[in-house]
């Protein structure tokens, strides 16, 4: 792999006088002078002086593309979400800007949900490696320093695949472009704020300049009116390609699994507070509400926009709870 990166696994072969051993280790050893390894504290009985002969077992390589193109999905570090309010996407988006240039990478298609990001990059005069860490890197210093944490926020390496055709170049923009649809956040893809669907269609100005939609628009028609009708066209047709994604079995299953049940929390909830859905929008009952949406965003899995709606409250004020 590019990099050089290695798992942190450790086949070893230990001895300590007729005793003999041979396991997988994952912990912490010593390194000698001489590069030879020594292990002091083993399955809970102290050993010394143990010479460890060490094999390190490479990560498997990613995959190349022959077009040097690819579909990148990033996701946040234990399920946890990488954006917690429009400012954090808007930062990412000119993170994403400002990496491209000169010439490092083209951006065909971008996506944010809370918790994951799809790309569609073709490399220019960098690597996708290379060109993802500066990325990360960018993003993760930003978002650490705003919130005051520190460690990852990306769970292991992003995952990635080679787009070595036209026809799948469209499939997977497509497929970027849905994926709101798909999680059930918005009824078609142009209602969404945080894709490039909307600069394709021209619901929105790409200030930036930071998608290259001519590319792609130009398989459709050369004519940019027609073009976009059929790029409209093709994007509400069933996408049958399988892309990869982020798995039902990824996501942390929670104790709210739909609105119905969001429903029945907060009725729940109101009736133990002894106040109604009205009441609890009074500067007095404040307290109240913060909770209230704090508990939702803990146990279910909807977006800051539904929680709004589920309440009757400004979406900003629902993005402001932690």
């Amino acid at each position: 792999m590019p990099g050089g990166e290695h798992a942190p696994y450790l086949v070893a072969k230990a001895s300590s006088g007729s005793e003999k051993y041979g396991y997988l280790y994952r912990y912490s050893i010593r390194v000698k002078g001489d590069g030879s390894l020594t292990l002091y504290s083993f399955c809970g009985i102290i050993l010394t002086n143990i010479s460890i002969r060490v094999i390190v077992m490479p990560r498997q390589g990613r995959k190349l593309s022959d077009s040097q193109t690819y579909h990148i999905m990033v996701r946040g570090n234990e399920r946890r979400n990488m954006f917690l309010d429009d400012e954090d996407k808007v930062r990412f988006i000119d993170t994403l800007n400002e990496k491209r240039q000169p010439n490092k990478f083209t951006l065909y298609a971008y996506c944010l949900m809370d918790n994951h990001v799809h790309l569609l990059i073709s490399e220019g005069t960098e690597e996708i490696s290379k060109v993802m860490k500066r990325i990360n890197v960018s993003y993760v210093y930003f978002f650490n320093r705003k919130y005051g944490r520190i460690g990852h926020l990306f769970q292991d390496r992003f995952k990635s695949e080679g787009i070595e055709d036209d026809t799948q170049l469209l499939a997977v923009v497509r497929y970027i472009h849905n994926n709101p649809v798909k999680a059930n956040i918005v009824k078609h893809a142009g209602e969404y704020e945080w894709s490039s669907y909307g600069i394709y269609t021209n619901i929105r100005k790409d200030i930036r300049g930071v998608i290259n939609k001519e590319a792609v628009l130009d398989l459709f028609s050369t004519n940019q009116t027609r073009a976009i009708d059929l790029f409209i066209k093709y994007s509400e047709t069933e996408n049958r390609e399988i892309f990869i994604e982020l798995k039902k079995a990824d996501e942390k299953r929670k104790p709210i699994q739909n609105e119905l049940g969001a429903k029945a929390f907060i009725e729940r909830y109101l009736n133990q507070q002894g106040i109604s859905l009205e009441e609890i929008k009074l500067k007095i009952n404040v307290g109240y509400r913060n909770a209230l949406i704090a508990e939702l965003k803990d146990k279910s899995n909807l977006s800051g926009r539904k929680i709004a709606n589920l309440l009757g409250l400004d979406r900003n004020i629902v993005q402001r709870i932690k």
